[in-house]
């Protein structure tokens, strides 16, 4: 009896904790769901067209030796400060010793940036049912003493909380797993358009003057299609005639003449 009397009092007391951590679990998801609107906000008029325009001007920028002017035109396309710097050091390191070297690290921490920022709303989808399930069943112990003591009251109210947290905790996991689903994609559009600027603004294709081509008239899909899935067309050999064998005649030697001295 010592040890379920011991345990008893250990879920006993968690009960006020974990009610705490439920309500700051749920304030923390709505507080990462409206950095989610403003991070949507940021990107609104977001699309390669834009991003182009923004190379094509920095790489003008670039090729003038003005810096600070192509920094700021990259700016126009940054979503976040960390962004931000990765710009910035593409600008600062393009055509220093180790500048590649360099420019692929930063990348890479805005990269591990990206997932530790990941790492709150995915923990909190584990947590948040996890807590409401403590508080679940750590009420359940109550109530159902008042129930065979007959006190409806303490039945009721235990009732009550244990209903309360788990609604809770379901939507804590649920508003921080849409919250992390949401962010993987915008954060891995973020690196893919670094990427692409940082290949762009390469210096041997800003002194090529290489720049993103609008888009043109092209050759329509039906018709590409109908090309590929053709075979291609056979060269018929040439035929050779056989060698005709030549006829090698005698060489009858010349006659001689009568009384020809020797």
């Amino acid at each position: 009896m010592e040890v379920e009397e011991v345990i008893f009092d250990i879920a006993d007391a968690l009960r006020v904790p974990v009610l705490i951590l439920a309500l700051l679990a749920l304030a923390l998801v709505l507080f990462e769901l409206g950095g989610l609107v403003a991070e949507l906000l940021k990107r609104r008029g977001r699309g390669r067209g834009r991003l182009d325009q923004a190379i094509i001007s920095s790489g003008s920028a670039l090729g003038a030796g003005d810096s600070g002017r192509a920094y700021l035109e990259l700016g126009k396309i940054a979503t976040s400060k960390s962004m931000r710097g990765v710009l910035g050091s593409i600008v600062e390191h393009r055509g220093s010793a180790g500048g590649s070297d360099r420019i692929a690290k930063d990348l890479a921490e805005f990269d591990y940036g990206s997932v530790r920022r990941l790492e709150r709303t995915r923990i909190l989808v584990r947590v948040g049912p996890a807590l409401g399930l403590m508080g679940t069943l750590i009420p359940l112990s109550p109530a159902l003493a008042g129930l065979a003591e007959g006190d409806v009251q303490t039945l009721s109210d235990n009732l009550r909380v244990a209903f309360s947290v788990t609604v809770a905790g379901l939507l804590i996991g649920s508003i921080a797993f849409a919250i992390s689903l949401v962010r993987d994609r915008l954060y891995g559009q973020d690196f893919s358009d670094l990427e692409y600027v940082a290949s762009a603004l390469a210096p041997a294709a800003v002194a090529a003057g290489s720049a993103p081509a609008a888009p043109g008239p092209s050759t329509p899909p039906a018709a590409v299609a109908s090309t590929l899935s053709q075979p291609a067309a056979t060269p018929t050999p040439t035929p050779v005639a056989p060698a005709q064998p030549q006829t090698v005649h005698p060489t009858t030697p010349p006659p001689q003449q009568p009384g020809g001295g020797a």
